[in-house]
């Protein structure tokens, strides 16, 4: 008797079914259910297509038995700034629409002692099948090998290599910023301060080193008095703009190493009655939505934070994807770009 349809029957089509109709064993069902490698691609064709006939859909908590994980993916994080998170986040999302994952969002204490133990506990009890780490606790080798060590897969998002290929997602940030700060230098900038990131971030150090090699490369150094501390939020911009711009002689352009903290320094600015950019440029760095919502907009370094979540899904979990190509055929670095607004004019001559 042919396997009767969910139409037919008014029952949902079980597992048994989908065999008889392919033509293969219960056990081969699952196998192509749990993507297995061993399965031939004609093998493979039948079942899915007596799947989708049936419209038989797997059960879940069986397939997570079988596969001895969940069908989730794990972010683990530790970032001062909310939108990048998010932004992350979405790309993750849009990578696993139409798959049977579902993400599973973790923050962390990077200067907790039982950081690495949390995470243990964490990963044990959750199984997911992978986790992706987001700067700065993907600068934690520790964490990796703890990763590897259980058994999960993992990525380390970061603004540097921080890993081979297959467990690496990265972006230019020295690169780009010099590109930027040069920008400065072209219009005639040479008083040009910086706030700096937070430090111990690679992100920040990247950064750094990026406007230094501008500087360098236009016979400029960085003055003592031109360089402020950061953290990566907007309080920080306040603080590092009344710094700033209350010296004697302060700088005709300002590079921040985010947006949040670019747009404390606008504010300053604005607080202070220094037209922005009449008689102060300042740049930032992630594009975020502040940098459009802020007035004048903010000439910011694009961080293609949710193309690199979209990338970092694909480099973890490429089997469960329905993507044209597998991690080992994309480039893994991910470039940022500088776009230029209205916060950047030559300086007053």
């Amino acid at each position: 008797m042919a396997p009767r349809t969910r139409e037919k029957s008014g029952k949902q089509p079980t597992i048994n079914d989908v065999a008889a109709l392919a033509g293969v064993s219960k056990k081969t069902v699952s196998r192509v259910i749990n993507r297995s490698e061993f399965i031939t691609d004609k093998t493979r064709q039948a079942v899915e297509q007596a799947i989708k006939m049936l419209g038989f859909v797997p059960n879940p908590q069986a397939r997570a038995l079988a596969f001895r994980r969940n069908f989730l993916i794990a972010l683990l994080h530790d970032n001062p700034n909310a939108q990048t998170v998010l932004n992350f986040q979405q790309g993750v999302l849009d990578a696993i629409k139409d798959s049977d994952l579902a993400l599973l969002v973790r923050p962390v204490d990077r200067g907790s002692d039982r950081m690495l133990d949390d995470v243990r506990v964490f990963l044990e009890k959750q199984r997911p099948i992978g986790a992706m780490l987001l700067p700065p606790i993907s600068e934690n080798d520790e964490l990796a090998a703890l990763c590897e060590d259980l058994g999960v897969r993992y990525v380390r998002v970061g603004s540097a290599q921080l890993d081979d290929a297959k467990h690496c997602v990265s972006s230019n940030d020295r690169e780009v910023v010099a590109e930027a700060v040069g920008k400065l230098v072209e219009l005639g900038h040479r008083r040009i301060g910086f706030v700096r990131g937070p430090v111990g971030f690679r992100s920040a150090a990247e950064r750094e080193k990026g406007f230094h090699e501008a500087l360098a490369a236009a016979g400029l150094t960085l003055p003592a008095e031109l360089s402020a501390p950061g953290n990566y939020r907007y309080t920080a911009g306040i603080e590092a703009g009344e710094a700033l711009l209350s010296l004697t002689a302060p700088p005709t352009a300002i590079f921040c190493s985010n947006d949040e903290m670019a747009a404390g320094v606008m504010s300053v600015a604005h607080s202070k009655g220094i037209a922005v950019p009449a008689d102060l440029s300042i740049i930032g760095f992630d594009d975020s939505p502040t940098a459009t919502h802020i007035w004048p907009a903010l000439s910011t370094v694009r961080w293609p934070i949710r193309e690199m979540g979209v990338r970092a899904a694909r480099t973890l979990v490429p089997d469960f994807l329905d993507i044209g190509t597998t991690a080992s055929d994309e480039a893994n670095v991910m470039a940022s770009t500088f776009v230029e607004r209205q916060s950047v004019a030559a300086p007053k001559s």
